[in-house]
């Protein structure tokens, strides 16, 4: 996730204090990725530093109130028209943690799938449930969550289809009488 790019997308909207954008970032997605404050300032740090934002003179209260700059709203639309790059994926630590179960003696990795399925069924029926609640009562504003918990459910869905696959790749594999892993 692009937390430089989803803040500066923010500020081209208005110029907002960092609480602000953190709260503008959870609320368009659903809240699904927590954004912790601490890493929003940090990154407006870094982004003024880049001269792709400009603080302001502060609002009520004293805050620092951040606006785009020119290069920064390049950005933002070189960001939004370039495809998201799958060349290099993100670790993925159910797969790191199954390899290694795999090839360490006395690690159950049947035990790890069977595990991992029922907390990939429970956040699925979850997503489900908020996404069932949320299109029953629709409203304009809920689009973008809609979006997003149609995205975490196919994940779910995903995870689940491969845990399925890891299960029957050990069965299949793994030697006589030992399929449930080590």
């Amino acid at each position: 996730m692009s937390v430089r790019h989803s803040l500066l997308a923010l500020l081209q909207e208005r110029p907002r204090y960092g609480y602000q954008l953190r709260s503008e970032f959870q609320d368009r997605t659903g809240a699904a990725w927590p954004l912790n404050i601490g890493q929003v300032y940090t990154t407006l740090e870094r982004l003024e530093r880049d001269g792709l934002v400009r603080k302001e003179s502060g609002a009520d209260g004293g805050q620092v109130v951040y606006s785009i700059t020119d290069e920064g709203a390049g950005q933002v639309d070189a960001w939004f028209s370039a495809p998201v790059e799958r060349s290099n994926p993100p670790r993925n630590e159910l797969a790191i943690k199954l390899s290694l179960a795999l090839s360490l003696p006395g690690v159950d990795a049947g035990a790890i799938i069977r595990a991992q399925r029922a907390a990939s069924l429970a956040v699925l029926q979850e997503h489900t449930k908020v996404r069932r609640d949320t299109a029953t009562n629709p409203r304009k504003a809920d689009l973008a969550l809609l979006l997003v918990l149609d995205s975490l459910i196919f994940q779910a869905e995903a995870e689940i289809r491969w845990l399925d696959l890891c299960e029957a790749r050990m069965a299949q594999l793994a030697p006589s009488g030992n399929a449930a892993g080590r």
